[in-house]
């Protein structure tokens, strides 16, 4: 990668091209919620793929509940796919011990934005063109640690990541409306249980 890149940029340049192939984006998905603004924003331009790599949510059922939300949102978007890779609570309690009494949004936040983005990196390269998430809807998280991890596991897998702020111009307002539209359960934290 030898520029950083925006999601608005690249949507721009896609515009200006009229007819295009659209670019397979695999898109870390923390949530059925936070996901539908950002599909519904970029279906347009992209080919998407959802990864929905979240060792962090527990108990197990959470995870699968959420999960299983997905289902609506897919309905909606049958051309958007979903991969969902193997994972354990382990691989995050092992990544954020010593942080587990860091406030939401401190250093066990950093660390865990880290592992996810770092799996979605190493996935990326099975064909994709860019990688982004949708953590950056969210008005509870700082999209520009998000974006700069994201590049820096990029510039370390070599692969394409898209900047974000996908909150902006209400995106979250959006995401909440549409979570009412298709009947999406809305969690009341992040995942994980040091919140």
């Amino acid at each position: 990668m030898d520029k950083i890149i925006s999601v608005e940029d690249e949507i721009e340049y896609l515009k200006s091209l009229g007819s295009f192939t659209k670019p397979k984006l695999l898109m870390h998905a923390c949530c059925a919620p936070c996901s539908t603004h950002c599909v519904d924003y970029l279906y347009p331009y992209f080919d998407i793929t959802l990864f929905y790599y979240n060792p962090n949510i527990m108990p197990y059922e959470e995870w699968v509940k959420r999960g299983q939300e997905f289902e609506k949102l897919l309905a909606r978007y049958p051309e958007v796919k979903l991969v969902v890779p193997e994972q354990s609570n382990t691989t995050f309690l092992e990544k954020v011990q010593g942080f587990e009494k860091c406030p939401e949004g401190g250093d066990r936040c950093a660390l865990c934005f880290n592992l996810r983005l770092n799996e979605t990196a190493k996935y990326a390269k099975n064909g994709f063109d860019f990688f982004t998430t949708t953590l950056t809807v969210s008005p509870h998280k700082n999209a520009s640690l998000i974006n700069d991890i994201g590049n820096t596991v990029a510039l370390l897998n070599g692969v394409n990541y898209l900047e974000s702020n996908f909150k902006k111009k209400n995106g979250y307002l959006r995401s909440i409306q549409l979570c009412a539209e298709l009947g999406i359960y809305r969690q009341n934290y992040c995942g994980c249980k040091f919140d």
